[in-house]
């Protein structure tokens, strides 16, 4: 990595430093986590979550964990659930520093009493829609509101009002007192509370008017005496008003820093979206393997610290980009290749019957579980007359550079024996339902002592021995790059993002347990414990590094 790459990449630790350095904090580093409990979490929060706990972590300071539920709308008890889970599962730990905005409910509404006091804050009787409108754009100043004069008395005896349940949704709104004409549109009397009259996952009934994220944002931080707000680059023009309210409430106050998001190929990262996607059943929850969502990666077979080093890797800058999502699957493939055991299953079985290997005759030949990890051992496979090997293994009439079995063609089984095709069987329609071949005895375990070569070495199960299982290849949820180009990103949606297979497996997956095995030649897999009610389902967790393409091409149907 070059050292300007570098710089960058560590950009929000060089203003931790220059603070220390300084003493602004009196060498204190406390970080928190945000999230709003509307949805379950995906890969981009994971980074802010590698990147909040990461910094306090690295600086020997504190993060918090705590929940944005300014929106009883769109937040729930499972949400909250499913973000504690995912927070511990990525290896974090925020000890007894788990908070709710709701937990500050009452010291924002005294904070809005101040600034009402004081002449800062007015309520207002314009619709959303009228506030829009008297906005401004960029070039043209906003108009202020015809109720902005209203006294802070009059103001005050509204919002209490407000506060009390008198007003309808929509009907009345606090807000800020600042400048209509301020370059930033977000500085242009911005609404402070809104009336909702919904209950609260926490708070129940109690509260009818619920603070606006910018209000809530600062005071939280505040309390929390926070040193580093670091958050996403959309709040970069949300920092002047996250700066004014406290400034005008004379509050502890923290520095907010910005970095940009995580942005994938291939994937969309909106919450709404992906809510859209499990509401409309278009994929199998929150926790679907083609889900972007951390629940998702983790029932794919990603592990925490698989995760955390993609996040590591993609590092922290101000320039919004968008990442290969081959970088996230490498970062597995790199953890599974030094650590999971080598297995053969075989996918689209065709039958192999060797003609003169000895009825009844079994044995145990010896495999290797993983040649990265000599520790790892070996395993017995057994090995008799009769075979499957992949159909797309053999070829009736193959091209010059294709080697695998054909007739005439020998082949290595990869640690049993070279085969040789003598004859194909065919039903009426003239497809292959079997192929006839002979052994060479003397190739045991993979070797010819006459030194012969061949080309070929193919995976394969033995048919008296082999596990029935269904396996899932899944492949990108969205077939373009960039499925919100257009607008529709459902238009996007790759049709086989989910291919159903009857395989055969090697008999050790039948035992129980999450275990990642590559199955050889064709990738990663693990049983799948939410589909393995009735039978063993096995998901593929990634592709080897050269065969994903290939492989969907050859077993699309």
């Amino acid at each position: 990595m070059s050292e300007s790459n570098t710089e960058i990449k560590n950009f929000i630790q060089k203003i931790i430093d220059d603070d220390n350095d300084s003493g602004k904090w009196d060498g204190r580093v406390h970080t928190r986590f945000p999230p709003e409990p509307n949805g379950y979490l995906h890969i981009g929060h994971a980074k802010s979550i590698c990147l909040n706990f990461g910094i306090a972590e690295r600086n020997n300071g504190e993060c918090n964990l705590r929940f944005d539920d300014t929106n009883p709308l769109k937040e729930e008890d499972e949400y909250v659930r499913s973000i504690i889970e995912d927070v511990k599962w990525l290896g974090f730990d925020w000890e007894d520093r788990l908070y709710f905005a709701s937990d500050y409910f009452d010291q924002m509404y005294e904070h809005a009493v101040t600034l009402i006091n004081e002449g800062r804050a007015f309520v207002c009787d314009q619709t959303s829609e009228e506030i829009k409108n008297c906005r401004g754009t960029l070039t043209e100043a906003g108009k202020e509101s015809p109720f902005r004069s209203r006294s802070s008395e009059e103001s005050l005896d509204l919002f209490e009002r407000m506060k009390s349940g008198e007003f309808e949704d929509g009907s009345k709104t606090l807000r800020a007192k600042i400048d209509m004409s301020h370059p930033n549109l977000n500085m242009r009397d911005p609404v402070i509370y809104r009336i909702l009259h919904s209950d609260h996952h926490r708070t129940g009934d109690r509260w009818c008017i619920y603070p606006m994220y910018d209000w809530a944002h600062g005071l939280e931080d505040s309390i929390e005496r926070i040193t580093h707000s670091i958050c996403t680059l959309e709040f970069e023009d949300h920092r002047p008003l996250y700066d004014w309210y406290l400034d005008r409430l004379d509050a502890y106050h923290p520095q907010q820093i910005e970095f940009a998001r995580l942005n994938l190929n291939f994937t969309v990262m909106s919450k709404r979206k992906l809510k859209q996607l499990v509401d409309e059943g278009v994929v199998d929850g929150w926790d679907d393997p083609r889900m972007p969502t951390i629940s998702g990666l983790r029932r794919r077979g990603y592990t925490p610290s698989s995760i955390r080093n993609f996040a590591e890797q993609v590092g922290v800058t101000k320039r919004d980009s968008v990442i290969d999502v081959v970088r996230l699957e490498n970062s597995l493939r790199e953890e599974l290749n030094k650590n999971a055991h080598r297995v053969m299953g075989v996918l689209d079985p065709l039958k192999v019957v060797i003609t003169n290997y000895p009825d009844g005759k079994k044995e145990s030949l010896d495999a290797v579980n993983n040649p990265e990890d000599p520790g790892a051992g070996t395993r017995d496979v057994p090995f008799s007359k009769e075979i499957y090997i992949e159909r797309n293994d053999f070829m009736e009439d193959p091209p010059r550079k294709f080697f695998r079995l054909g007739p005439g063609r020998e082949v290595r089984l990869r640690y049993a024996y070279f085969i040789t095709c003598t004859d194909v069987i065919k039903d009426g329609d003239g497809n292959v339902t079997e192929i006839r071949c002979t052994y060479d005895p003397e190739t045991r375990g993979g070797n010819a002592p006459d030194g012969r070569k061949v080309r070929g070495t193919i995976h394969w199960v033995s048919v008296s021995d082999a596990v029935d299982a269904e396996v899932r290849i899944y492949d990108r949820l969205f077939n373009k790059a960039d499925p919100e180009e257009g607008g529709d990103f459902l238009s996007a949606l790759n049709p086989d993002s989910c291919m159903v297979k009857a395989a055969k497996l090697e008999p050790c997956l039948s035992e129980p347990g999450g275990e990642t095995y590559q199955f050889e030649r064709l990738g990663y897999f693990k049983k799948d414990e939410k589909l393995s009610k009735n039978g063993d389902v096995f998901i593929r967790v990634v592709s080897l590094r050269d065969s994903w393409a290939r492989f969907i091409k050859q077993n699309r149907t």
